[in-house]
């Protein structure tokens, strides 16, 4: 971290900026990849009749399990969560890394069913027949660590069965696909888990992430390898359920700058078209989502464009939208930028733990987040009540106004950037005014805990009155090049941010540079958060928050 503390004036007024699209990918007849341009990691996707849902990876954030839907599967809006809260009491504080991982997303006889796992917990479903409305409590089907990324899958003959892969850091060994009987209604496992792909035994070292799918009397099982940033896509298939499996790879990253290609999920349209929505590793900004063209060649199927004669893929950038038929469809993109108006929390906002409704209100005069209490020794990482979201796009600038008006001695406010190394800038209420504070800390991990180095540094103080109209924040992101980690991870985007606060929202001063940095399976987040030294805080009343892009600045 570089404390810079130089004036930095802004030409804009930025309560009468109104919100802009930040990363939207439909060109008309044609679009551009990624789709989304923000950590949905994991994706999995379904098409009900001519709508597209898609669920992804939450970790230890609440609310968890995102459900995304679409009608094109270019356009994309969040619309709901399968979990209030991460199952287990642990998660009642953050636990980076760990909780929901990779989740399918099913529909069978008028049920969705969600089923994720949770490492070091077990396999759960959940269900609902409203994607937009309640899902059920989650039924823990195969508690016990190990076994990750499961997909359920119905059959002809009304058998249904799970496959899934395993985590080493948990269970000893990786790069094996295991498949069980399921219940007919999910919500649990019948009979002997069968080894039906061993990774180890050939060239599909890391291979996970499995997705079961049948076509033409053929079980396929869709699942990566190589490892997230360096690998590829395979495909299994066998005429048995249980095997034994051939495989093929069916996309590799070739010449284009889509690295991984990774873990995703077969789509079809109502005109016969399919399609291959999957992620890629761009590391601070996370897993983002892109959509590629597919086609079958001799029951084997071929993901993405095939070159040179290749029986195998490589990514577009850019290709013609999907045929959907005759539906109406409407650019959009998840929401970023929040003015509080409504009454509940926006769905762009995940808390760091789960979360407790006494932490904040939604009200007339803006989102209310009460200053909660905080040990000396907490790390700021680790706080519960940081109210975060994902980074929607390469490149941009986040302001937030607060009003500080309600705040105690002893409270802060302040912007924080989270990831393994994350950074924060506060204001601090005490007897003199506002101290104004830059904190920076490095999450270590021990196998699964992690250890924290911190340092808080004080920059200034403002005096109260200065303070009286509210304080704006300014969070800045912008990709300064690129840089090769290592001969396997090339071209890897640099992405440098900048801390900034304002007392009259035009005039900022810059206090924090740094370089960002990937969390724990994920992408950084950015957002805000209200805590204090007492047991009887007051609180801040958060006004907006707006995203810009940069060249609007």
């Amino acid at each position: 971290m570089s404390i810079v503390n130089q004036n930095f004036t802004i030409r804009y007024n930025f309560d009468s900026m109104k919100p802009q699209s930040m990363w939207n990918a439909d060109l008309g007849d044609r679009y551009s990849n990624p789709v989304l341009y923000a950590d949905y990691s994991d994706p999995d996707a379904i098409r009900v009749g001519e709508d597209y849902f898609m669920i992804a990876s939450s970790f230890c954030n609440s609310p968890a399990l995102p459900i995304l839907h679409s009608r094109d599967m270019v356009n994309w809006k969040v619309i709901n969560y399968v979990l209030k809260h991460v199952p287990e009491d642990r998660y009642d504080e953050p636990v980076h890394g760990c909780g929901v991982w990779a989740p399918a997303i099913r529909y069978h006889e008028g049920i969705y069913y969600a089923c994720f796992p949770m490492p070091d917990e077990g396999i759960y479903m959940s269900t609902t027949t409203d994607p937009w409305g309640e899902w059920s409590e989650p039924v823990n089907i195969r508690p016990g660590a190990g076994w990750i990324d499961p997909c359920p899958f119905w059959d002809e003959d009304g058998k249904a069965y799970l496959v899934a892969g395993v985590a080493k850091s948990r269970i000893g060994y990786k790069s094996v696909l295991h498949m069980v009987e399921m219940q007919p209604d999910g919500m649990g496992l019948i009979g002997e888990e069968v080894k039906v792909f061993d990774g180890n035994l050939n060239d599909q070292i890391t291979i996970e992430g499995p997705k079961l799918y049948k076509r033409n009397g053929w079980y396929y099982i869709f699942a990566p390898a190589g490892g997230v940033k360096t690998g590829w896509q395979t495909v299994l298939r066998s005429r048995n359920i249980f095997g034994p499996y051939e495989y093929k790879v069916v996309m590799r990253q070739g010449d284009t700058p889509v690295n991984g290609p990774h873990q995703g999920a077969w789509v079809d349209t109502v005109t016969g078209e399919d399609w291959f929505i999957h992620f890629q590793d761009v590391y601070a900004a996370g897993r983002i989502t892109h959509l590629q063209p597919m086609h079958w060649e001799n029951d084997w199927p071929v993901i993405g464009i095939a070159k040179n004669g290749n029986d195998y893929g490589e990514p577009v950038l850019e290709y013609r939208k999907p045929d959907v038929g005759d539906v109406e469809t409407a650019v959009c993109e998840p929401d970023s930028s929040d003015s509080f108006c409504s009454k509940n929390l926006g769905l762009q906002w995940q808390w760091n733990a789960n979360y407790d409704k006494k932490w904040y209100s939604c009200t007339e005069r803006g989102l209310i987040l009460n200053a909660m209490f905080k040990e000396a020794d907490r790390p700021l990482g680790d706080v519960r009540n940081l109210l975060l979201q994902k980074w929607p796009a390469p490149e941009f600038t986040c302001i937030t106004k607060i009003d500080v008006t309600g705040m105690k001695e002893g409270d802060t406010v302040g912007i924080i950037s989270m990831g393994m190394l994350y950074e924060g800038l506060a204001l601090t209420k005490n007897a003199a005014g506002f101290g104004v504070s830059v904190t920076e800390g490095m999450q270590h991990f021990d196998k699964e805990k992690a250890i924290t180095d911190e340092q808080t540094k004080t920059v200034a103080q403002l005096a109260a009155a200065e303070c009286a109209d509210g304080v704006w924040f300014m969070y800045k992101v912008v990709r300064t090049g690129y840089r090769d980690i290592s001969e396997e991870e090339k071209h890897t985007p640099v992405e440098m941010l900048g801390l900034y606060y304002s007392v009259n929202g035009t005039d900022f001063v810059k206090c924090i540079s740094a370089e960002s940095k990937a969390g724990r399976w994920v992408g950084v987040k950015n957002g805000i958060y209200c805590i204090s030294d007492n047991d009887d805080g007051g609180c801040v009343t958060a006004k907006y928050v707006k995203y810009i892009k940069n060249d609007n600045i």
